[in-house]
């Protein structure tokens, strides 16, 4: 179903009619707000890393066979500091946030970047599923504890020769060429095995679900159980076919046993409403910052 005025229009009412909200994001959501992981900003902080290992995009550079543990960290260092700590490019996170001020939602999202926080909506809305890239775990997890990263993640950005200006921008002074190594003495190691540390992101079975995690699932799970029968717009955004068990699935089951609640799905190039929903499913086939722009009434 391609985007067009008649959906964008429904999309607006169901948000209007809705009694709560609730939020499923996905990686094309923060594509939207300007996170791409090539092109020009891959250009401007990699393209030392990709002349000498070969790589053309931050997510394979997330795969490559450094050789050390103090270039991988370099590397790494940098990856967290503009993907976390920097603001997205574009203020799709913000905008976001003022169409749905006043109603009662949650989020739900794959996405490990911080943004909806970053952008003001209620952490205690938010539920991170796969992690977060301001946090490090035990490679081998010896217990089910996170640690916070922002400082030392600081000092690798400084060993290797950059500043870091108003609104946490990356610059490097003219003449310096980046190291493209840490010292050996910045390189994480866990607290209380000693163990090197790794990112806290759903790979694979090591993944820590912290006390935090816990937390955020069961603020979700109350939140889906106190409004159950209500009209709910189930609001899709940017999310594809990687992980469909997350939020695809979920929405879709949920929409189908709620007679009043509404599907809507917003994705550029996989836009689709299972038939199972019927005229309570909304598909806009579109980059969401510019749907966003068409629901401001």
């Amino acid at each position: 179903m391609k985007s067009g005025s008649t959906s964008v229009d429904r999309l607006r009412q169901a948000l209007s009619d809705a009694d709560a909200v609730v939020i499923g994001a996905g990686a094309g959501l923060s594509t939207a707000a300007g996170f791409a992981y090539s092109g020009e900003r891959f250009a401007r902080y990699f393209s030392d890393f990709e002349k000498k290992y070969g790589f053309h995009d931050m997510y394979s550079g997330g795969f490559c066979p450094y050789d050390s543990p103090e270039a991988r960290w370099a590397y790494w260092s940098r990856y967290i500091w503009i993907n976390r700590y920097q603001n997205a490019p574009k203020p799709v996170y913000d905008d976001l946030r003022k169409q749905i001020q006043g109603k009662d939602y949650f989020v739900l999202t794959t996405n490990v970047d911080h943004c909806f926080q970053k952008a003001g909506f209620d952490k205690k809305r938010l539920f991170y599923t796969q992690g977060d890239y301001g946090l490090f775990q035990c490679s081998q997890p010896c217990c089910q504890e996170t640690y916070e990263n922002e400082n030392l993640v600081r000092q690798m950005l400084k060993a290797q020769g950059y500043v870091i200006g108003g609104d946490n921008r990356l610059t490097v002074p003219k003449g310096v060429t980046p190291n493209m190594a840490i010292p050996s003495e910045l390189i994480p190691h866990c607290p209380v095995c000693g163990r090197p540390m790794t990112m806290n992101l759903r790979c694979d079975d090591t993944f820590v679900e912290d006390e935090g995690w816990h937390r955020a699932a069961e603020r979700y799970s109350s939140f889906l159980r106190t409004r159950e029968g209500q009209k709910i717009l189930f609001l899709k955004l940017g999310v594809g076919f990687n992980t469909p068990v997350v939020i695809k699935y979920p929405f879709w089951r949920m929409t189908a046993k709620n007679p009043k609640a509404v599907y809507a799905c917003v994705n550029l190039g996989q836009a689709y409403c299972p038939a199972e929903i019927g005229k309570r499913g909304i598909a806009l086939d579109a980059d969401f910052a510019g749907i966003l722009s068409q629901l401001i009434v």
